[in-house]
């Protein structure tokens, strides 16, 4: 009854913003509120068309839905973290480390979504097109992949950057070569590398509202692989790798809750399984290579469940937009991915975390592994005429 009176209520309201319509200078945004509450009555006019109950604005919420569990637990360890370095976890309840976490986080959702939000609406009016709905899953997976200290100006300022040129000047969703989110973060890695990276980025210092520990601007904490960076062994567990307890990127550590959204990806086939195993299968390879050589002071696994390697491989080298398309080129792909992150991570100590450049190489590389996959069947069914 009260979804049929929402239906009810915007077909009310919808011929103003129409043509002719006194608030039709607003139909892009009317019609993005729309079809994101309900599927589209309108289907394709001309040309050939696959017609299917799931639109793209389904397959982001779906991702949205896998991306939750990352989110909350990244709250949660932000509150962790910040009760630990101050020594009063065990004092402390579940909810007033989830709460602090919560706090801590929410700012930069919200000013991703603000930003991102806020450019591809008025980026739709300027242009009279509809809104596009590719923002709604970079607008989350960006907070999650960087540091709790990272200033919420230098995260609007990225965000605007990579929407603008790394989506929009390409036509927008469906159309840009690199991955959204990872253009956020390059741009502040390399614009900013003191907020991204180094001992005293990583760990929330203020308190919100009462909760958490007010803790010194000496106070410094590395991540794991920033440690190896150091030439030190990493002093946690593996327990704490694989649950999340450690210092890192807001929603990268916990491989039991990214496990989670994998599985919620690849059961409603929204990500390729061909792309995901590949990227695991090439890190491994060249993690147990290093290993073999005696060139990493850790095993292969822990290459594997330490930094950004799962997040980038379930949620962003999977993005069907800048990832292979071609059957042969998502292994090759994933197997690209995998392999230069740990390249990266052994061959540059100063550059501990590679999943971030590996899937931008991958990105550029995408186009040039489909075509020669294409080339290559072309060739192969010419022969076989022949």
């Amino acid at each position: 009854m009260k979804m049929s009176a929402l239906r009810n209520y915007l077909n009310k309201i919808k011929p103003n913003f129409e043509e002719g319509g006194k608030m039709h200078a607003f139909r892009s945004v009317f019609e993005g509120f729309e079809s994101f509450l309900y599927v589209p009555n309108d289907t394709a006019k001309s040309g050939v068309n696959i017609h299917d109950a799931i639109d793209s604005k389904r397959i982001m919420s779906i991702v949205v839905i896998a991306l939750i569990p990352a989110m909350l637990f990244g709250m949660y360890n932000v509150g962790y973290q910040n009760y630990a370095a101050a020594g009063t976890l065990a004092n402390a309840s579940f909810w007033s480390i989830f709460f602090y976490g919560f706090l801590a986080v929410l700012p930069k959702i919200l000013v991703s979504y603000i930003v991102g939000l806020g450019i591809e609406f008025t980026w739709a009016q300027w242009k009279g097109e509809e809104i596009q709905e590719g923002y709604l899953v970079s607008g989350i997976i960006i907070p999650l992949i960087i540091p709790v200290n990272c200033p919420l100006w230098m995260l609007a300022l990225a965000c605007a950057f990579a929407v603008i040129f790394a989506k929009e000047i390409f036509g927008g969703t469906g159309m840009n070569i690199f991955n959204v989110a990872i253009a956020t973060r390059m741009f502040l890695f390399f614009s900013y590398p003191s907020k991204m990276t180094g001992d005293t980025v990583w760990v929330a210092k203020d308190t919100f509202f009462g909760l958490g520990n007010n803790l010194p601007d000496s106070f410094t904490a590395a991540t794991p692989l920033g440690q190896i960076g150091q030439g030190l062994t990493p002093d946690v567990s593996l327990c704490d790798m694989i649950c999340g307890f450690i210092p890192g990127s807001i929603g990268e550590t916990s491989v039991i809750a990214i496990a989670i959204g994998a599985v919620i990806l690849l059961w409603t086939g929204i990500a390729s399984w061909k792309t995901m195993c590949s990227v695991f299968v090439g890190g491994i390879v060249m993690a147990l290579v290093f290993s073999g050589l005696d060139m990493t002071p850790i095993s292969w696994y822990e290459h594997i469940l330490l930094g950004g390697f799962c997040f980038g491989a379930v949620f962003m080298a999977t993005d069907p937009v800048t990832s292979a398309r071609t059957e042969t080129g998502k292994y090759i792909y994933g197997l690209l991915i995998g392999a230069l992150a740990v390249i990266v991570r052994v061959m540059n100590p100063g550059y501990p975390e590679g999943m971030m450049l590996a899937i931008f190489f991958g990105n550029m590389f995408a186009p040039l592994i489909d075509y020669c996959v294409v080339q290559r069947n072309i060739t192969k069914r010419a022969n076989r005429v022949k």
